[in-house]
């Protein structure tokens, strides 16, 4: 008995494990099934996501390649080339624009699309909105949006606005070149400026990817802007110009008129206060034609700078004309201190020494009375005259004759380079051809040791330009407006450095007043200015564009001869 039960209970043990075990199997099989259910669901679940995460890189990387700028220049293509300056800063460029459109049939709820366009544009004519939307006809919203105003219309979330692309040109620095630069139409044609000058060749589709390069200097020309509009401001002036240009290639860097305008407004401008006064005003410009007169007389050897004028008298009386000086000066003036002291009466004795002959040759060769050739439809024309009495006398000191402001510049660069004859030009060009000769070598030598001297000078005119470093010569001119007498028009047209010139600057201001309240630092002594006179205003104006130019420009100060700083003439 013991025994079997013994075995049963070990059969009994038996079984019970073995029912253990094989529960055991089917325990851990199912525990496998489920576990690999989940590994399962864990793999479609991490697919899903590897896939989705590479369809948003796609996407992603898809939006980037639209917006990269290879894709933008395959998918747009210029009509016209850029224009950049001399180094190379971006002044015009075409780009995408759009018009904004409304088709009225796409548009569900016309209230609610009325109401929000009244909200986010108060200025549209919301009645002519609605009489279109009635219609049920394609019409325009509004042309020529900028991005701001593209994206207010498109957060609308309205299917019924049309975004119309189109080709717009912009103006980097707006009202900085706008007398120079010019504008184009809405079809991408030049209308002025150097667009319209140069419209065949910025729309030559051989060469649309090179830039069209001008003579130009951004920086320059915002320090010359800046410092000329402070002085209309200071003397109360209507108006200014300036010019700034290479003597020795005619390569215009800077040129401003006053009052400017944004180019990129595309504005009807028809005021006259808005034209190029450098390119296209035509005016007396007074005593700077003294140096002239006197250039001429030193060129043909009829007197040399020390030669004395005796018993100068205080005035003379020629035709109908009394010529007489503002001032009164020695009874006896050598050529050189006439041009210093800017004597009338003395410039014109020695015009007369000159003759009509030598001097119609003179205005002649420097095209002073013909429309001026540079790359603008913009000139002027300069008011015929005839050689009758007196005119020789009165044109020698700069009344009775007119010229452009860039045409006198242009001379002044003849004069002081050693007598060559330049052309102005604002686009970067090979402009080594030799057009002649105005003066001799000689000349021009003897010219700019006066011209310093008229900056130096105890009785010089234009001893506010004198700034440190630069050796500045120059000569200054006041005219009247006979018509109305309390209006003048002052200029100085200086020349640095005058060791080795360079630069010639034209300043000019228009009806400027007294600046009552300036404090001038006149010799090393602290005046107030009293007199409304070139020496006073434009002069002062020059001097300081040019301490704000002057580094830019890298003059070399220390490539000189002493005997030009300290003013001595042979």
């Amino acid at each position: 008995m013991n025994k079997r039960k013994k075995i049963n209970n070990n059969q009994t043990s038996f079984f019970f494990e073995d029912y253990l075990e094989t529960n055991k199997k089917k325990f851990s099989q199912k525990k496998n099934n489920s576990q690999d259910r989940i590994y399962i669901l864990f793999f479609l679940f991490f697919s899903l996501i590897f896939i989705f995460s590479i369809r948003i890189i796609h996407v992603s990387l898809s939006n980037i390649e639209i917006f990269s700028n290879n894709k933008s220049s395959k998918l747009f293509s210029s009509q016209r080339r850029d224009i950049i300056d001399r180094n190379g800063e971006l002044l015009s460029r075409n780009i995408r624009s759009y018009h904004a459109a409304v088709n009225p049939n796409l548009i569900k709820n016309k209230e609610n699309f009325i109401i929000k366009i009244r909200l986010k544009f108060p200025n549209l004519s919301i009645r002519e909105i609605e009489e279109n939307i009635k219609k049920g006809k394609y019409f325009y919203l509004k042309k020529r949006i900028n991005q701001s105003e593209k994206e207010k219309l498109w957060n609308l979330g309205e299917k019924g606005i049309i975004f119309e692309p189109f080709q717009s040109r912009i103006y980097t620095h707006g009202n900085l070149f706008s007398h120079l630069i010019g504008q184009v139409d809405y079809d991408n044609y030049g209308v002025s400026g150097i667009e319209k000058y140069y419209d065949a060749k910025l729309k030559d589709q051989e060469v649309i990817n090179t830039p069209l390069p001008l003579t130009l200097d951004t920086n320059i020309q915002h320090l010359i802007s800046k410092e000329l509009n402070k002085s209309l401001d200071t003397f109360s002036a209507t108006g200014g110009a300036a010019l700034l240009m290479n003597v020795n290639n005619g390569e215009i860097l800077s040129l401003v008129s006053l009052p400017d305008y944004d180019i990129n407004l595309r504005t009807d401008i028809r005021d006259k206060k808005y034209l190029n006064k450098i390119t296209k005003g035509v005016y007396e410009l007074g005593s700077i034609f003294k140096t002239f007169t006197i250039a001429i007389a030193l060129d043909n050897d009829l007197v040399t700078p020390k030669t004395i004028l005796k018993n100068i008298p205080r005035s003379i009386n020629c035709s109908k004309f009394n010529i007489s000086d503002n001032k009164e000066f020695p009874k006896n003036l050598s050529v050189e201190e006439i041009l210093i002291r800017s004597s009338n009466v003395g410039t014109l004795l020695v015009a007369r020494k000159v003759g009509e002959k030598k001097f119609k040759t003179f205005i002649k060769n420097t095209n002073l009375l013909d429309s001026p050739e540079i790359q603008l439809e913009e000139v002027g024309k300069p008011i015929k005259f005839n050689w009758n009495k007196c005119k020789l006398e009165t044109i020698s000191f700069g009344h009775g004759i007119t010229t452009t402001p860039l045409q006198a510049t242009a001379v002044y660069a003849s004069l002081v380079n050693g007598g060559k004859i330049i052309k102005p030009t604002l686009v970067k060009i090979n402009n080594k051809k030799n057009h002649g000769r105005l003066i001799s070598e000689k000349t021009s030598q003897t010219v700019n040791r006066i011209l310093r001297k008229v900056v130096t000078h105890q009785e010089g005119t234009a001893s506010l330009a004198d700034v440190d470093g630069y050796y500045v010569g120059g000569k200054t001119g006041t005219s009247q407006n006979y018509k109305y007498k309390n209006q003048n028009l002052n200029t100085f047209i200086s020349v640095f450095p005058i060791q080795k010139p360079k630069y010639a600057l034209l300043v000019m201001l228009e009806n400027p007043k007294v600046a009552e309240n300036l404090i001038y630092n006149y010799r090393g002594v602290k005046i107030k200015g009293t007199r409304n006179e070139a020496g006073w205003n434009s002069v002062y104006v020059a001097g300081k564009i040019i301490k704000r130019i002057g580094p830019i420009l890298a003059i070399k100060n220390n490539d000189f001869d002493l005997q030009y700083v300290a003013g001595k003439t042979n």
